[in-house]
């Protein structure tokens, strides 16, 4: 059997790959494992349990509170809010872990479950790892030695209200400036932030003028609206008048936006706005923003520009935020809008990055789109070369041939980047150039030397 976590949790069709018995034997191994630091000093452990509003995250929900309680566990239920609200509450509260139910911005009938250890911080590989020994000894009834809790033992689960009013406060707190005269457009994604977005920007100061994707119903969560369906946010913002607007994953904790004409204003060049700000505010701790080897190479030569270090970390918001601890850096991020404020934030927060975005834009007195001209997005061709060896593509001497005469050939302007997937047999070509025309000739041409080299 392969390893149950992936890059962010444990994630799979809904009543399929992630089931009701999975999601409960998770959430028992992640009370012995979790829990049992707060076991040792007194009292009963404590878990607090959030969700996206997917219909699967009903019974799933119910399994990890039953899981969680059977063990012993006292469940704080927070309802659907987002996985970064999940994450401040369980350090709010003094939790010993979290759980969160959502499969971000992936279609509705998927679904996930990931655990924040104390202080809503994510849990490292080691401990994701005692986590899936644990369930897998659970499941083959090896854990006997576990002592199943009766009578008054037996774990206790209250409803936390309050938890939306005091994540919203937080976020709010956090604004260097108020937000007042600007008029916003927030894209919920029928998600985790159809309420919180637009509750958190006008108590802010902002006038909400309209919104999408605020209606969930369980069903149509990311369908068509959201961070991955930027059009209707674009056509909204300009038909509403706003100064901008902001779309969110289905979780909320990525964040993208287009100014007043409608224009995207991605990841990297919302890390280049808030790192300049916050090197002016003397808030941008080492002189660094981390970003990761797919930052585009306009962000790179404007924070070359600005005197900003850029550090570059493998793909995946966890490689991002494991090069900000241990380093001391306040702020990292990737293209995907998935922003890191870690003097705020243990995790990336898509509604705290709108409103982090748009109190610079109040505080300038500059349109989003001037503000977006501090970095050039320079084209970027990605292509996913199917059906090769991927463990070959750093190795094959004609492969890295290609890739060094495309190099030269694109010279301080263009980037080359192959990267094998993950998960399959893919081998990705990303060439970034000072022109498209120039990036897809040169992407096509190493695509069709990988094909070559590295059949199957």
């Amino acid at each position: 059997m392969g390893r149950l976590f992936g890059t962010d949790g444990v994630r799979g069709v809904a009543n399929v790959d992630l089931t009701a018995e999975l999601a409960m034997g998770l959430s028992v191994a992640a009370a012995h494992v979790l829990g049992d630091a707060g076991a040792f000093e007194g009292h009963r452990p404590v878990a607090v349990v959030g969700r996206d509003p997917r219909a699967s995250g009903e019974f799933l929900e119910a399994a990890v509170i039953a899981g969680l309680a059977s063990s012993g566990v006292d469940v704080v239920r927070v309802g659907v809010l987002p996985t970064p609200a999940t994450a401040f509450l369980t350090g709010e509260l003094n939790a010993d872990f979290g759980v969160m139910l959502s499969a971000s911005h992936n279609a509705m009938p998927d679904n996930g479950i990931k655990f924040f250890a104390r202080g809503g911080q994510k849990l490292p590989d080691d401990v994701e790892d005692a986590i899936e020994r644990s369930y897998h000894q659970y499941r083959a009834g090896e854990g006997e030695h576990w002592a199943r809790p009766t009578g008054a033992e037996v774990g206790r689960v209250r409803d936390y209200d309050e938890g939306f009013d005091r994540y919203v406060q937080h976020l709010v707190s956090a604004l260097p400036n108020r937000l007042d005269g600007l008029k916003v457009v927030i894209d919920g994604a029928h998600g985790a932030a159809a309420r919180v977005s637009p509750e958190a920007f006008t108590r802010a100061g902002a006038e909400v003028v309209a919104t999408i994707g605020a209606e969930p119903d369980g069903l149509n969560i990311n369908d068509g609206v959201g961070s991955t369906h930027i059009d209707r946010l674009r056509e909204a913002v300009v038909a509403a008048g706003a100064d901008l607007g902001f779309a969110h994953d289905g979780d909320a904790d990525r964040c993208l936006a287009v100014d007043a004409a409608g224009e995207l204003v991605d990841g990297d060049q919302i890390l280049a706005v808030l790192a300049i700000a916050m090197r002016e505010a003397g808030t941008l701790r080492n002189n660094a923003v981390v970003g990761t080897v797919m930052s585009n190479l306009g962000f790179k030569l404007a924070m070359r520009r600005e005197g900003i270090d850029l550090v570059q970390t493998a793909v995946g918001d966890r490689y991002v935020l494991e090069s900000m601890k241990e380093n001391g850096y306040a702020l990292g991020g990737e293209q995907s809008g998935h922003v890191i404020l870690l003097d705020h934030a243990t995790t990336g927060d898509g509604t705290l990055t709108g409103l982090m975005l748009a109190a610079r834009v109040a505080a300038t007195k500059q349109p989003l789109a001037e503000l977006a001209t501090c970095m050039e997005r320079l084209p970027q061709v990605l292509l996913n070369v199917k059906g090769v060896a991927k463990d070959r593509a750093g190795s094959d001497e004609g492969v890295r041939k290609a890739v060094a005469e495309a190099e030269a050939e694109l010279g301080e302007t263009g980037r080359v980047l192959l990267r094998p997937s993950g998960t399959e047999p893919v081998v990705r070509v990303m060439v970034e150039a000072a022109d498209v025309a120039a990036a897809e000739s040169v992407a096509e041409r190493l695509a069709g030397c990988v094909r070559e080299r590295l059949a199957i």
